[in-house]
């Protein structure tokens, strides 16, 4: 994220942090520092369908190279295509296609490496997550996802750790997603929403990246 919390840099889909970073001198220089952490994740990832579209996944007609990597997929809309369905299969282990979309391509792709989840109306992280842990055999899982489905998440208690790699930049804009968007609180009621962090590590990188790495706290 950038210094002031910003994931994008601005609030259109054409805008992208790894594109539109890459052009900007002063932070182009230290970029490959993030990509070298997110090699070290975990061997599941969650993302959305949004992202994946966003990034091409639908349109690209190159062969991939095969990864270790389970990629869970969170599309209702959808944003991804038949062809989209297919590349991901082709390039991740075991694609997990999570939607309450009953027309989505997925549930025909006929692939054997692509698993389908479905829910009726919302879904339920927290049954998800456990389906995950006890059908599927995930333990552990890197979230990559979008500021809205991240505060979600956080505030459900789902998430333990958060490593956050800050780039020397201040996008600004209050329209711009953040790395924990979501509904505002509303009231002193509200503040139990509110997630303390305790800080496990902090790392300067190179070219004035800064790493920080905490656990979240879960209130008993």
């Amino acid at each position: 994220m950038s210094v002031d919390g910003k994931i994008s840099t601005g609030d259109t889909d054409a805008l992208d942090f790894d594109r539109d970073l890459a052009q900007v001198f002063g932070v182009k220089e230290g970029l490959q520092q993030y990509y070298d952490l997110e090699k070290l994740t975990d061997f599941c990832s969650l993302n959305t369908g949004r992202v994946m579209a966003k990034i091409g996944i639908n349109d690209r007609e190159n062969e991939p190279q095969k990864i270790p990597v389970d990629f869970v997929i969170i599309d209702n809309q959808p944003h991804l295509t038949d062809k989209g369905i297919i590349y991901l299969s082709k390039w991740v282990k075991t694609l997990y296609l999570v939607t309450t979309n009953k027309q989505h391509p997925a549930y025909v792709s006929g692939l054997d490496n692509v698993q389908v989840i479905g829910y009726e109306q919302a879904i339920d992280f927290s049954d998800l997550f456990q389906k995950l842990k006890t059908k599927y055999h995930i333990d552990r899982m890197t979230i990559q996802s979008g500021g809205t489905l991240n505060a979600q998440l956080i505030r459900e208690g789902l998430i333990d750790h958060l490593s956050i790699v800050i780039a020397p930049i201040i996008v600004g804009g209050k329209t711009t997603s953040t790395l924990i968007d979501g509904e505002s609180i509303h009231s002193l009621s509200d503040l139990k929403l509110l997630k303390p962090l305790v800080l496990v590590s902090c790392s300067i990188l190179k070219d004035s990246y800064i790493h920080l790495q905490y656990e979240v706290v879960h209130k008993i």
